[in-house]
């Protein structure tokens, strides 16, 4: 005798229809998505007129230089110019929060230059220094520290007590330390403007290609 499918059967069948066509519109939505772009690392350089780019033309600046380097190497950052012409560490501290805003993957500090022109206590920009490291270790951002180096003339004891800020807080705080931002142009008139403090172009292009592979080994610990 020849039987029909119950009434259950065809209620089945229907639902699984439903469901394999759900599930095929699913792959092809999928196989036709774009893939997700990865964001750029997000680096803050926090600094001073040496980071800002105190008498360059835009786009002329340490940031912007850093960045253009790093990316011809084939790293996808972005390089936030937080630099403010003659800020001290205590200046750098006090705009933290807004300075480095959250979504930054990295941090740069480049501060202490105009704390030593001026003759500050070596103490009272270490200090300063510490609460900026403080606050990055905080927050989870891996932090590269740039040295600054006092000038002779403040005498062999102020010297000795701020040159020694940056590695002993490099070490305290287990940060990446560049020991001398100005590596190669201090003193050199043909890589700095008539002031004889602030790097021309071809002065702040001296500055990254020495501390490119610092930044490229800190930059490889960092993750987004």
């Amino acid at each position: 005798m020849k039987t029909f499918p119950g009434p259950e059967f065809s209620t089945y069948g229907h639902l699984l229809s439903r469901v394999q066509a759900l599930a095929l519109a699913l792959i092809v939505v999928l196989a036709l998505a774009p893939a997700a772009e990865a964001r750029a690392l997000r680096v803050v350089a926090l600094g001073d007129s040496l980071t800002a780019g105190y008498g360059l033309p835009a786009g002329q600046s340490f940031a912007d230089a850093l960045q253009s380097a790093l990316k011809a190497m084939g790293f996808d950052v972005e390089i936030v110019n937080a630099g403010v012409s003659g800020d001290t560490v205590a200046g750098g501290l006090s705009r933290f929060d807004w300075s480095v805003p959250e979504g930054t993957d990295a941090l740069i500090v480049e501060l202490g230059a105009n704390d030593m022109l001026r003759g500050f206590d070596p103490a009272r920009t270490e200090a300063s220094l510490a609460q900026i490291l403080e606050r990055a270790r905080a927050r989870h951002l891996p932090t590269l520290i740039a040295g600054m180096r006092a000038a002779p003339n403040l005498g062999p004891d102020y010297q000795r007590r701020f040159d020694a800020i940056y590695p002993d807080l490099a070490q305290r705080y287990g940060v990446t330390l560049y020991p001398f931002f100005l590596e190669g142009v201090a003193g050199d008139p043909k890589l700095n403007q008539p002031d004889g403090l602030h790097p021309t172009r071809e002065g702040v292009a001296r500055i990254v290609a020495a501390m490119l592979p610092t930044v490229e080994r800190f930059l490889a610990t960092v993750q987004q």
